[in-house]
C-alpha cells in the first residue's frame, strides 16, 4: 500500500527525507559518552533497536558501542538512560551535529 498526498503523489518515506539533513561531526568531541562500566544494562541495549539514528551497536564483546556521526540529537538515549546515568550527554558545540534540511 503507497500512501499518496491530497494532490495525488506518492509522498516520500522517512528515509528519503532523512536522507536531505546534514551532520558536521565535530571530530575529538563527541556530544555524548559512554560512561565505562561492567555490564551494560537493559536500558543501555535497548538502545541499539530504539536509537533511531543507529549511532549503538554490540560488539563481539557483549559491550554497547556508540558512533555519534549521524546522530538526529533527538534525546531518545537520554531519555531511555535517565535512571541509569550510563552515557553523558549534551548539545554538539554551535556549528557541529546535525543540520536539518526539510526538502
Amino acid at each position: 500500500m503507497s500512501v499518496t498526498t491530497n494532490s495525488g503523489a506518492a509522498a516520500p518515506k522517512v528515509e528519503e527525507k532523512l536522507f536531505y539533513n546534514r551532520y558536521l561531526v565535530d571530530a575529538g568531541r563527541p556530544h555524548i559518552k559512554l560512561k565505562p562500566g561492567a555490564a551494560p544494562s537493559e536500558a543501555l541495549r535497548s538502545l541499539v533497536t530504539t536509537c533511531p539514528a543507529g549511532c549503538y551497536s554490540n560488539n563481539d564483546k557483549g559491550q554497547v558501542e556508540l558512533v555519534t556521526d549521524g546522530c538526529m540529537e533527538c534525546g531518545t538515549c537520554r531519555v531511555v538512560t535517565a535512571k541509569t546515568g550510563e552515557i553523558e550527554w549534551h548539545y554538539p558545540r554551535g556549528g557541529y551535529g546535525v543540520l536539518y534540511k526539510f526538502g
